[in-house]
């Protein structure tokens, strides 16, 4: 029979590998009971498989003998990229286990008996953070979440002085029930079913965990009603709830000024100091317009405390409060719980034509309200090359581009043409600045988006980019301007809820669909 050569490579190779087969397959069982298919071929059996020469003319054997080729390369592939698999995660188990270590040597740790050196310091870290993780899940795992989440800015500096802040806890409150509802899932899948969660009638709400104990006031400058506004608020706040002041070198100028009472009241001397205002502050309370709001969120380049927005200014899009009962106001906001509005806030990096790559760019700029590129005092039309996640997006020719957040839609961009949007829908509008093109309509775009805005090679003139109104940049052919969505927004107390703040800033402030009703005694429908 023409089978005879093939059985024999085959019992050949199968002999030659006997004891390490026999070896590999009794080290292969599995902690779940079943046997590891991939350790069944030791890498000499498969080598000789896929080298030993098929004899005969069976055509039959002959795709036999493919086939087990061919399971012979998978399964070797597949030993492989498991090996290489495990490789990866001893490699990353091993960086895990260093950083712990050394975020462990930041702070005096107990030694545990028995134990020495690194293993001791190694142990004792992840029994704390098997505890941590308890704690975390317990208190915001199921509940929303909490002030750790929301507030953490990277690790903590060894030689900054650690500050008590007040915690809190954020959470999804449907409106007109008694208990909070809480609910995580946006999108789920069950028995070949995708249902979305029901999020419209929903507001966020702060709940405070511990007593807040450190206010920042931040007011409008050259106001003297604003000057004698906050000298009272700060003179009620020391002294009927007892907390701690934070103030403008300004306005502690201001306060000391009036009288030396002010003396408690506490400020900061350079940037370094405000890089760290978040450790040590609870709330911000804003007196004055959406102007003094957006310079509340400058301050802070990366996490924000709940800020407390009073209108002071001629327009309120972000200042609900009003000043005349800011007393109530306060023990309510203090007391809690409040609804809160998420403002997201851009993230933007400029990118100059000599850099080496992309990640070689200037400081990072986080505006609240807009990001706008123009054509500044040149007379020529803006040439602008606009790109999402990689993919192009048009070629503006016009008087610039205003990429804005949702709080932003009633600023610049509504002024442009653009839509106004909820403050709490997570996006990225797109709105040309009068465009040279009758098509060229307003784009609003998903928040996970990484828009780039580059000035071409043969632009005629420069463009310049300015950041919440301040701050211009001139952007040169070949520079380009990346805007993503930052990761901390700026949460603004809410008198009623986001969207009843919402309604009734558009109505009082831009006074909208206004008319006239329409007469009940004309002519009607037969």
């Amino acid at each position: 029979m023409t089978s005879m050569p093939f059985a024999k490579g085959v019992t050949s190779s199968r002999e030659a590998t006997a004891d390490k087969g026999e070896a590999s397959i009794s080290c292969s069982q599995q902690e779940n009971g079943f046997i590891n298919s991939f350790s069944l071929f030791s890498e000499k059996a498969v080598d000789e498989l896929l080298q030993s020469p098929v004899q005969g003319t069976d055509e039959h054997l002959i795709e036999f003998s493919e086939a087990m080729r061919t399971v012979a390369k998978a399964l070797r592939r597949a030993a492989e990229g498991k090996a290489s698999a495990q490789a990866e995660a001893a490699e990353w188990r091993r960086k895990y286990e260093l950083e712990r270590a050394r975020n462990l040597q930041l702070e005096p740790k107990e030694q545990l008996p028995g134990q020495h050196g690194d293993d001791a310091i190694i142990e004792n870290l992840i029994n704390q953070n098997n505890k941590a993780n308890g704690k975390f899940l317990n208190c915001c795992g199921r509940n929303g979440i909490c002030s750790h989440e929301v507030l953490r800015d990277g690790e903590p500096d060894s030689n900054s002085k650690m500050v008590r802040k007040a915690s809190f806890k954020l959470s999804w409150r449907c409106k007109g029930e008694q208990s909070d509802q809480h609910k995580h899932d946006i999108v789920s899948f069950e028995r070949g079913n995708i249902t979305t969660a029901e999020r419209s009638s929903k507001q966020i709400s702060l709940k405070w965990e511990s007593r807040p104990q450190t206010v920042l006031v931040m007011t409008k400058p050259n106001s003297i009603s604003v000057r004698i506004l906050c000298a009272e608020m700060v003179r009620w706040l020391r002294e009927q709830k007892n907390m701690d002041i934070y103030v403008e070198p300004r306005v502690r100028v201001e306060l000391l000024t009036e009288s030396s009472y002010f003396n408690f009241v506490q400020t900061w001397k350079d940037d370094k100091e405000v890089l760290l205002l978040h450790t040590k502050v609870d709330l911000v309370v804003t007196l004055g317009g959406d102007g003094t709001v957006l310079w509340a969120a400058s301050m802070f380049k990366g996490p924000v405390p709940p800020v407390v927005p009073f209108s002071l200014g001629s327009l309120g899009f972000m200042t609900p409060f009003h000043t005349e009962n800011y007393r109530e106001c306060l023990n309510q906001v203090l007391k809690g719980p409040i609804s809160i509005t998420l403002r997201h806030r851009l993230q933007c990096h400029v990118i100059r034509d000599a850099a080496k790559n992309e990640y070689e760019t200037e400081e990072p700029i986080l505006v609240l309200n807009e990001v706008t590129i123009d054509r500044g005092i040149s007379s020529y039309l803006t040439n602008l090359e606009c790109y999402c996640d990689n993919s192009f997006v048009t070629s503006v020719q016009g008087d610039g581009l205003i990429l804005s957040t949702t709080s932003g839609s009633t600023a610049y961009s509504l002024a442009a043409g653009g839509s106004m949007v909820h403050p709490q829908v997570p996006g990225i509008l797109f709105t040309p600045i009068c465009p040279h093109s009758l098509s060229f309509r307003p784009l609003i775009l998903p928040e996970h988006v990484t828009l780039r805005v580059q000035v071409p090679f043969n632009s005629r003139g420069h463009a310049w980019a300015s950041f919440d109104g301040k701050d211009r940049k001139q952007l040169a052919a070949g520079d380009a301007l990346v805007c993503s969505m930052a990761p901390w927004p700026v949460p603004t107390a809410c008198q009623v809820d986001s969207t009843g703040d919402f309604l009734r800033s558009i109505h009082e402030g831009l006074h909208w669909n206004l008319r006239k009703t329409q007469s009940f005694d004309g002519p009607r429908e037969s």
